[in-house]
């Protein structure tokens, strides 16, 4: 069963499990501006994230194992 967070939550979890540090106001930007993670509304007004959908997120977000960056620039010109 997933586990739900307020955005300041998630921030946290972000922070704690994988070690990527975001703001709670950065969440709150790419909740209105996109490229955020999946988030649900709980109610009239309050915005929940889950484990899940931070995880996924998370891992949609990383590239491919690399040794170099000229590999990660070859890898960005081939999507």
């Amino acid at each position: 069963m997933p586990r739900y967070f307020k955005t300041d939550e998630a921030a946290r979890y972000l922070e704690e499990t994988h070690n990527i540090r975001w703001a709670k106001s950065t969440l709150e930007t790419m909740r209105t501006r996109g490229g955020g993670p999946a988030f649900f509304r709980f109610g009239a007004r309050e915005i929940v994230y889950s484990d899940e959908t931070l995880d996924a997120w998370v891992a949609a977000m990383l590239s491919a194992p690399a040794f170099s960056t000229t590999e990660l620039s070859r890898s960005n010109e081939a999507a």
